[in-house]
């Protein structure tokens, strides 16, 4: 990389003083924050627009996030580089602000998907987990995917019985077996030219499924995997690991997940953040249908005709219980 030339890449790990950058070349450097950064830049939505918590202070800088696209500069004395511009953002996963404080903060930014992987057996999959993470996804605006791996304790028709409610509702399901190295070749289409962030309990078998696609990869995914099974979290810092040969594809190591939650997310949009009640919900008798026990509610047909599942109905019930008694 010669001075002149500008130089663009993506954040892939760091914290305030230092980021690691991954650049368009496939080099990975250390750079700083250029000072002159323009703050408005780095508070502004995924679509441009000035984000609403966005404090024109020195500290609105720290928003630069993990998957954020951008253009390095040569560092003022000339040993280094230094981050000049964070490019436009098409997508954002945020939690809330640490402490209960209001505003949110960045998990990462430009996220093309959530991928969330549970296990048909081994440990025994809780599929309200899988809702909650469904909803996580939903509620940030981007698609999900599933995979159900260890298919082989089951069998892939035990599988498709159990997970089934979820092809109904409109997620793609992967059914995988590492250790039968089934299912492999449509999850790594799936991963492949997408920034990916990866989830689910731990042990069922994350780094496995990811080294047994990209073997000398040496990728771990620990972090998610101990935050989710604590439940609670130690900090919000992300990784993009980068997936050889994948035409560009990233996966996002990120602990804290499940503090990114439903935050801010109003009861009375939680059924947007289910695709298979979003489908109908307009057809309620009342706009502001809670789809508990109010006359000519869609959903509530829908369950009992078989559109809906009784099992992912009675999910959404439960997270809108849980929503309004915390408000």
């Amino acid at each position: 990389m010669s001075e002149s030339e500008l130089v663009l890449g993506v954040v892939i790990g760091g914290t305030g003083g230092v980021w690691q950058v991954r650049t368009s070349d496939g080099q990975t450097v250390d750079a700083s924050l250029r000072g002159r950064l323009k703050k408005s830049e780095a508070g502004r939505r995924a679509d441009g627009s000035l984000r609403r918590d966005t404090v024109r202070t020195a500290a609105t800088i720290l928003k630069l996030a993990v998957g954020d696209d951008v253009q390095l500069e040569r560092s003022a004395r000339g040993d280094g580089w230094a981050i000049g511009e964070i490019l436009p953002r098409r997508s954002v996963l945020a939690r809330r602000a640490p402490g209960g404080g209001q505003g949110e903060r960045i998990v990462a930014a430009n996220v093309d998907q959530v991928v969330v992987m549970f296990a048909a057996a081994k440990p025994e999959p809780h599929l309200r987990m899988l809702d909650r993470f469904l909803v996580i996804a939903e509620g940030n605006g981007l698609p999900a995917q599933i995979i159900i791996n260890k298919i082989d304790l089951v069998g892939e028709s035990a599988a498709h019985e159990k997970f089934g409610i979820y092809e109904q509702a409109g997620y793609p399901v992967h059914m995988t077996s590492v250790k039968q190295e089934s299912g492999m070749l449509s999850v790594r289409a799936m991963l492949g030219g997408r920034r990916s962030v990866f989830t689910g309990p731990s042990g069922v078998g994350k780094s496995s499924l990811l080294n047994t696609l990209f073997p000398g990869a040496s990728l771990r995914v620990g972090p998610i995997s101990e935050s989710v099974n604590k439940g609670r979290h130690t900090t919000v810092g992300a990784v993009l690991l980068a997936l050889p040969g994948a035409d560009d594809g990233y996966v996002i190591d990120t602990p804290g997940l499940r503090e990114v939650g439903v935050w801010e997310l109003p009861a009375g949009e939680l059924d947007q953040c289910f695709p298979e009640l979003r489908r109908v919900r307009e057809q309620c008798r009342f706009a502001d249908c809670r789809h508990v026990a109010e006359p000519g509610c869609a959903v509530r047909d829908a369950v009992d005709s078989g559109g809906i599942s009784p099992e992912r109905y009675d999910s959404y019930r439960r997270l809108l219980e849980e929503m309004e008694s915390a408000r």
